[in-house]
């Protein structure tokens, strides 16, 4: 219960159902369609989702009844009203992980200290902690860091609530996608539906599966795992209607990026996509979560993908051990109607829409990838490249040279190359790791291919180098394997190859006939990178296109092709075969995926995750902290924690730390990249006898105020007004000396001086870094006045207990002839609201107003009692 929230019945307590079947134990759940089945049906989905949660999870303090009314008249509210959100969970990956973990050891021990069982302090929102890449490589090179490894496993066993997934598993979304995911999740005597916030923009892969959630910073995950809502604007909910179906040479790449392209287009900045339409059908479990995965590139929140009998389909092929789950699942989902029949236009509410028959294969080339040619024009484009002046695109060769062939001897057989001959042809899949579906269809077509007896000739240089040894797995597993081997596909390593030059040698013969005609010989690959003469310094064509478009240009042995009208080829009866002819349909492709190849995968993730698993009992309460360590150290957030809630105290005296202008980000002001040999950090670390080969990053020392708080502001892109020059200095005001930013808030500090930061327009813009608010409380800044800030920021200021004051319209320092020398004093009433315009005094006899951007109640609350850390802390003290 939080601090000051009073006891009561639930509000909603007339809107509990029960679901009754005999396939499984009844379950109660809360049936929003009691308040209203005319305005519920009108919702999207994704608003169906946000109401449940907010009446299941109302309490009349941190989320209200107001709440619940707002949401159930979203067409009226929306981007008016702000509404209170608990998802079921929250995923962490390690980077966000640890201060995570960190924080809340060390509010175990300042609770410790004043007589309170430290086992109260747990997440009371379920969080899992995924240990991917960024740890792993850390841990490789340096020993020190292990350290950080055993953090995570004691908390894995002292804390409830908290689930670690450890390192050589998956990458944080591929484990949040096949092992973590619930759909419907179940606790507190009631079922409901599976959402979730992270902390990572990509996120939102998981609504491809009819999950919400999406991307948030460290500070507010924190303040979600000890139990606060997320705070946001009620959004506007954008409709993409897919109808149409889809080209049949359309892979699940040219999908994506057509649909990407065209939310891109559309502006959809800030805003939810709901998907509908009968063409969502024609999308599998895994396009769907790819298209999702997209959302920060077209700048929504979010990409939604209700369930239907695909979704249900791939969950069959995914949890084959809870098939009562499943039931429970489609039982519930279809009484709360979050269950979507694509194909029934009743339920779809009036949206835009985007046919799908407009989405035709691409290949990228000849020089840039941002080139792109549809395959059906490819042969009229490249004797257009032919014909160009040598520029981004062509090559300028005469008319009378480009019917030049160039016969030559390879294995005691003759052949003939010509302009837009194929030489090089590799298969790599880094690109389409989290959607198999690609790489599918290049083993279904060269299995096509050679039972219809078709083959590549022998000088092709061909290449198969998938991103994993997963991949490798599925191809063996779906038999398509050996027909890649067949037609020279063999696998050739698991690393960065082809796309960065690792091309073997062609054959000289094939190098002596390219230079004699002088021919543009051509490279075609399924990387991402194919820049003129990166392949080999003799192919001066190359296209990036999908892996079986790949596979086909490389048995036709030229890009000079029609696809559609020209033969790939002919078999040993002599008979021509097309394209069309091997081609795999998109439901065969999906059969396979969902039958053999998902199945699979997420067989192998489970028995991994059975083998090595973290989350046993702690040997004790209190995190055992390693004074010598230079990775982990107890934080100072919880320094004069007391059981006394004092009123917002004003801020006397107070200096400007620094005098900021325009869009300073999120990187000018957190401490990110390697630690600089003259920076303060270093010479912290260089005091712990560390050289400077073992400073490591500020990301890997995260977990380490001490160094983050050295590193922050010291961007050697910052420009200080006070200072007149780009770099992390700042001016110590009373001495006159100019110190690193660090040294001259130790200095204030000392001297019992208050800080603030003075900033112009988009203060904290860049990506979401919870040291961009941690190091600026750590140093002793009390506010922040700017034009205007980024909200994330805004809302890890707050969540830090730092003020951020807005002047007001039409007034900046400059309006208001601020040197930032002055020392500033602003006066905070004891009855704090939101948005309350305040008085700030200056040194020098003027004062102005300024804007508090406290956005709620909850907002008031976290400054009161210097954050959300303390505010927790202090309401387990009382």
């Amino acid at each position: 219960m939080a601090l000051g929230s009073p006891q009561h019945e639930h509000p909603f307590g007339h809107l509990i159902d029960t679901l009754r079947s005999e396939q499984y134990e009844e379950r109660r759940y809360f049936n929003p369609q009691k308040l209203s089945d005319v305005r519920y049906e009108n919702l999207p989905f994704c608003m169906r989702v946000l109401l449940e949660s907010a009446i299941r999870k109302c309490d009349g303090f941190y989320i209200k009844t107001d709440d619940v009314s707002s949401i159930l008249d979203w067409q009226m509210q929306q981007n008016q009203a702000e509404v209170a959100f608990s998802p079921a969970r929250v995923l962490l990956q390690d980077f966000t992980g640890i201060p995570a973990m960190v924080d809340l050891a060390a509010m175990r021990d300042a609770l410790a200290k004043q007589g309170v069982d430290p086992n109260l302090v747990n997440p009371r929102c379920h969080t899992d902690l995924i240990v991917d890449h960024s740890l792993q490589q850390t841990f490789k090179w340096c020993f020190n860091a292990c350290f950080s490894l055993f953090s995570l496993q004691w908390c894995s066993k002292a804390f409830k609530n908290i689930n670690v997934v450890p390192p050589d598993i998956n990458t944080v979304h591929q484990v949040n996608l096949e092992y973590l995911c619930q759909v419907v999740q179940e606790g507190e005597g009631f079922i409901y539906p599976d959402s979730v916030v992270g902390t990572d923009s990509h996120t939102t892969m998981i609504n491809g599966l009819g999950i919400l959630g999406w991307g948030v910073g460290g500070i507010e995950s924190e303040a979600v795992m000890l139990g606060q809502p997320v705070s946001l604007t009620l959004p506007q909910v954008i409709g993409c209607k897919l109808v149409g179906t889809i080209n049949p040479l359309a892979t699940s790449i040219d999908i994506v990026l057509g649909i990407t392209k065209h939310l891109r287009q559309a502006g959809i900045g800030g805003k939810f996509v709901e998907f509908f339409g009968p063409g969502v059908q024609q999308l599998s479990a895994p396009d769907r979560t790819t298209i999702a995965n997209m959302c920060p590139e077209y700048n929504a929140t979010v990409s939604f993908f209700p369930v239907d009998d695909i979704t249900l389909q791939h969950f069959k092929h995914t949890s084959t051990d809870h098939p009562e789950k499943l039931v429970v699942l489609e039982d519930y989902l279809k009484a709360i109607k979050l269950f979507k029949s694509y194909g029934d236009q009743s339920e779809d509410p009036q949206y835009s829409e985007m046919n799908l028959s407009s989405i035709v294969p691409h290949v990228s080339g000849p020089k840039r990838p941002q080139d792109r040619v549809a395959v059906t024009c490819m042969k009229e484009d490249f004797i257009n490249c032919l014909n160009e002046k040598v520029g981004f695109k062509g090559f300028h060769v005469s008319k009378e040279k480009q019917a030049t062939q160039v016969p030559f001897l390879h294995e005691g057989a003759e052949y003939n190359l010509a302009h837009g001959s194929v030489v090089i042809a590799a298969v790599i899949s880094c690109t389409n790791n989290c959607n198999p579906s690609v790489m599918l269809a290049a083993g279904l077509l060269a299995k096509k291919a050679v039972e219809a007896g078709l083959t590549v000739k022998p000088y092709i240089r061909t290449s198969l180098v998938p991103g994993s040894g997963t991949v490798t797995h599925y191809l063996n597993t779906t038999g398509v394997l050996p027909y890649l081997r067949k037609l020279g596909f063999e696998v050739v390593g698991y690393g960065c190859a082809t796309c960065v030059g690792n091309t073997a040698p062609l054959p000289e013969s094939v190098v002596d006939a390219i230079k004699q005609g002088d021919l543009v010989a051509c490279g075609v690959l399924s990387g991402n990178r194919h820049l003129e003469g990166r392949l080999c310094d003799c192919v001066r064509a190359n296209y990036l296109a999908s892996p079986p478009l790949v596979v086909a240009y490389a048995i036709a042995g030229t890009v000079s092709i029609n696809l559609e009208t020209e033969p790939l080829g002919v078999n040993s009866e002599g008979k021509d075969v097309y394209l069309r002819d091997i081609w795999p349909s998109k439901e065969e492709v999906n059969h396979t995926e969902e039958n053999i190849v998902i199945a699979s995968m997420f067989k192998e993730l489970r028995s991994r995750m059975e083998v090595r698993d973290y989350n046993k009992s702690a040997e004790s309460a209190l995190f055992p902290w390693d004074p010598k360590s230079t990775y982990i150290r107890c934080p100072a957030f919880f320094s004069k924690l007391s059981k006394e809630v004092c009123a917002p105290q004003s801020i006397e005296g107070a200096y400007p730390l620094l005098f900021l202008g325009d869009k300073v980000t999120t990187d000018h002001i957190s401490p990110a990249g390697s630690i600089a040999r003259v920076s303060a950090a270093a010479r912290y670390l260089q005091s712990k006898r560390l050289t400077p080969r073992e400073f490591n990053s500020y990301g890997a020392r995260r977990g380490n105020d001490a160094v983050m708080t050295r590193g922050t502001f010291a961007s050697i892109k910052l420009q200080n007004r006070l200072i007149g020059k780009t770099g992390p200095k700042t001016l110590h005001i009373p001495s006159g000396q100019t110190l690193d930013v660090f040294e001259a808030a130790e200095r204030y500090q000392r001297d019992g001086v208050p800080l603030i930061i003075l900033a112009g327009k988009e203060y904290g813009s860049g990506s979401s870094r919870d040291w961009a608010a941690k190091g600026p409380y750590l140093m002793g800044v009390r506010a922040v006045i700017a034009e205007s800030f980024e909200k994330i920021h805004r809302n890890h200021l707050v969540g830090m207990g730092i003020a951020p004051l807005q002047f007001l319209p039409g007034q900046n320092a400059d309006s208001l002839e601020l040197c930032g020398k002055e020392r500033f004093t602003i006066n905070i009433p004891q009855e704090l609201t939101p948005r309350q315009q305040l008085t700030v005094q200056v040194d020098t006899g003027k004062s102005f107003s300024v804007t508090a951007l406290f956005e709620n109640d909850m907002d008031v609350a976290f400054f009161r009692h210097g954050g959300i850390l303390k505010y927790v802390a202090r309401s387990l003290l009382l």
